[in-house]
């Protein structure tokens, strides 16, 4: 039994090392976590408003993907350029001035939308330049966490920092929908640019003990021919990159359908909007923590996961009523993150810290850089026939893209030797 007095004497070092939760001993994991928990809920908030504000604007679902395509513009040009970055410079550098650009770029988006001067352009140039600093951010967050743990925590940790990210899309939406509903979109800006002082501040209180520092990547010629050299020559990470990028460019534009889901399909408004975001973070909760608790990397676990989102995608794109299609969002969600956990993981795992950040920023390049490319796509097709149809689409490309990897590694199976 657990009484109050031992729940008094709890402290971080008594988690077990084999424990899902051990890279929570780490007092470096635990300032940086807390201060990204912050700026995730400001991130939500962002995406959420953003979206409803571009609908407003124009009444178009292929806006809305647009909008998503010039943020994500860049990492498909630049996205190994940004993990090059992460490799040579130093990473909390690097991560406390992508901060303070997104904090003056949601500050401005703020100021322009409150006093009614904003309008679809505007959006489309500011989701462009948060592109731009994404392609660095990311990768950089990415290769950070293997700073802030152990090796035999970074399983536990990506996961963790899942969870967290998808909790707070628990407190972002809810907190959009009501800052829209009651004060104004360009409010729930604000709130995200505010959000950025946590990862700021975090960032600042780590000391060097808190730190393991990779050795900066030496300056050669051709850095990105060579990530690719390293990618094509391990088959596993190569193949779990490729399923990655598929479901990146389609699988994960459910955004863009979602909207037109709350306004014409349930004839909502942006509370409903919310909500189903809401439903999807409690589901998604639940597939991080059970990445988590799975320490395995296995490439099957990888395209089993993506085929069951793509599969849940489906279904929910059939369901019948309100109930069902909450339903349908909450194993959407559980099903994405347990994929997107497990991938991560398992290719900062695979592969050599020298080399991680580059290998990350193609990582993120094929997961958010197919979002130009797949995004204006969906909107089309659910402006064209309807958010159903959209969702579908969305749907079918992860079950696809899993069965297309199962065939691949089974004829190559001589080849490469790895084990699904």
């Amino acid at each position: 039994m657990i009484t109050a007095t031992a729940v008094g004497k709890f402290s971080p070092s008594a988690i077990p090392e084999d424990s899902c939760f051990a890279a929570l001993r780490s007092r470096g994991y635990r300032i940086y976590l807390l201060g990204q928990s912050l700026a995730n809920a400001g991130t939500w908030m962002q995406s959420i408003a953003q979206d409803w504000l571009v609908l407003r604007l124009t009444n178009s679902a292929t806006a809305v993907g647009l909008t998503m395509a010039f943020q994500f513009l860049p990492i498909l040009l630049l996205g190994v350029h940004g993990g090059l970055l992460a490799d040579r410079l130093p990473k909390r550098r690097v991560l406390l001035a992508t901060q303070s650009a997104n904090a003056v770029l949601a500050a401005t988006l703020a100021a322009l939308t409150i006093s009614a001067e904003i309008n679809v352009t505007q959006v489309y140039a500011f989701a462009l330049l948060s592109g731009l600093v994404f392609v660095v951010d990311a990768p950089t967050r990415q290769a950070f966490v293997s700073e802030v743990v152990s090796p035999q925590q970074l399983r536990g940790a990506v996961s963790l920092n899942a969870a967290v990210f998808q909790s707070t899309r628990l407190v972002g939406p809810a907190l959009a929908g009501l800052l829209i509903e009651t004060a104004g979109t360009g409010w729930a800006f604000a709130a995200n640019a505010l959000c950025y002082l946590g990862p700021t501040v975090g960032l600042l209180r780590l000391r060097g003990t808190d730190l393991r520092p990779a050795v900066p990547a030496p300056r050669e010629a051709d850095a990105v021919r060579a990530a690719l050299r390293y990618v094509r020559a391990r088959p596993r990470v190569a193949c779990a990159i490729l399923l990655v990028g598929v479901v990146g460019t389609l699988g994960l534009n459910y955004p863009v359908v979602l909207t037109a889901m709350a306004s014409t399909t349930f004839h909502g408004g942006a509370g409903k909007y919310a909500v189903f975001n809401i439903a999807l973070a409690i589901g998604s909760v639940c597939g991080a923590l059970l990445a988590a608790a799975g320490m395995h990397t296995r490439l099957r676990l990888i395209v089993l996961t993506a085929a069951l989102f793509g599969l849940a995608q489906v279904c929910a794109a059939a369901a019948p009523d309100l109930a069902a299609f909450l339903a349908l969002l909450l194993l959407m969600g559980l099903t994405n993150v347990a994929f997107q956990a497990i991938a991560n993981s398992s290719v900062q795992m695979w592969v050599e810290p020298a080399m991680r950040g580059r290998v990350m920023g193609l990582y993120m390049l094929v997961f958010a850089g197919g979002t130009p490319v797949g995004a204006p796509i969906i909107g089309a097709v659910t402006n064209s026939f309807g958010p159903r149809v959209g969702m579908a689409v969305c749907g079918l490309a992860p079950m696809i893209a899993a069965i297309a990897v199962v065939l691949v590694k089974l004829r190559a199976a001589r080849l490469y030797p790895v084990s699904l």
